[in-house]
């Protein structure tokens, strides 16, 4: 959807419409120049939209807070445009970071690292340590460059809810508590990032993503996987029980057996496996891991989007190459 960019009166006002405008020059440019006055704006990356702030601006950084009603717990990963700009935000940059950031960016990959007293407090959950990547999205690159800052860029979703892949996802999930929405398509990963961090003696996989931990492994040998906080400020996001979630309640089946409850109509989302009921919607899910990242949270969001009482998904094959599937559907499953 096209749209003129709209002007706040001002600075402090969100902007009364944030309608998904074309991803051209003149939109970046504006976008970049809603950033440094400490505005919100919703861009695409390879993985999911991002909901983007100032991330030296501690009162910028805050909206992303309130409008995500997201707790101070869940940090926020900075996006930059390039290496250099991610060593200026950190304190040290061992070598294995400049192996994997050779290797995988621009990219779907996160580094945790000890941070820079720039950083303010509010983007790492006060923890000593911030996420940085380099996206790899010509949008994403060229809305850093005009903004001229870092961009701490959660999920443009509520807390908790499913990400989106879509401008229209942004809208629809945040409407006009956003400034501007800049629209550069679907994203083609379609989750969010791998999150590895460096900041110990032995790198440690916080977050499964967009790149496969043998992918990562082969570049710097064997990684932990970290276990998930149980209270106090996270090292990663995405580590909370209950995340990816779509309003309309999904279950899990085994071999095609749906779980009760299951009343009323509903959709299954199948991998391997038929559903052993004939009075449910079928939805065929990609057989590659790859190709179902790519396709999950949009089916999420139709199914949301749709008549359906129920969503119960085929579960994947538990092999390496689906761990980060995995670890959406877990987070994503009624409890």
């Amino acid at each position: 959807m096209t749209g003129q960019p709209a002007r706040a009166k001002d600075s402090t006002r969100v902007l009364q419409s944030a309608m998904p405008a074309i991803a051209d020059p003149v939109s970046i440019a504006h976008a970049g120049d809603l950033l440094r006055a400490g505005r919100l704006v919703a861009f695409p990356t390879e993985t999911v939209y991002g909901l983007g702030a100032n991330a030296l601006d501690d009162s910028a950084v805050a909206r992303i807070y309130a409008v995500k009603r997201r707790p101070a717990t869940s940090p926020l990963i900075v996006h930059v445009a390039s290496t250099e700009m991610a060593k200026s935000l950190v304190r040290n940059w061992p070598e294995s970071a400049t192996r994997l950031a050779e290797k995988f960016w621009p990219g779907a990959l996160t580094l945790v690292l000890e941070k820079q007293s720039a950083i303010p407090a509010i983007v790492t959950a006060g923890l000593a340590t911030v996420g940085v990547r380099v996206p790899a999205h010509q949008v994403a690159l060229a809305l850093i460059e005009a903004a001229g800052v870092p961009l701490a860029a959660p999920s443009a979703n509520r807390f908790t809810e499913l990400s989106p892949t879509t401008a229209d996802h942004v809208r629809r999930s945040l409407g006009s508590e956003l400034d501007f929405i800049l629209d550069g398509g679907p994203c083609s990963i379609g989750i969010e990032s791998t999150v590895v961090s460096l900041a110990g003696s032995h790198p440690q996989l916080l977050r499964p993503g967009g790149i496969a931990r043998r992918e990562i492994e082969s570049v710097i040998g064997p990684i932990a996987v970290a276990a998930d906080p149980v209270e106090g400020a996270h090292p990663a996001p995405g580590q909370h029980p209950r995340h990816y979630s779509p309003r309309t309640p999904l279950y899990s089946a085994h071999d095609g057996n749906l779980p009760e409850p299951s009343q009323g109509r509903g959709l299954y989302l199948q991998h391997g496996h038929a559903p052993k009921r004939s009075d449910v919607a079928i939805y065929q899910m990609p057989a590659s891991p790859e190709s179902y990242a790519a396709a999950l949270y949009d089916v999420l969001h139709q199914a949301d989007a749709g008549q359906y009482r129920w969503i119960v998904v085929d579960l994947p094959p538990r092999t390496p190459a689906w761990e980060a599937i995995h670890d959406r559907l877990k987070r994503a499953v009624t409890p």
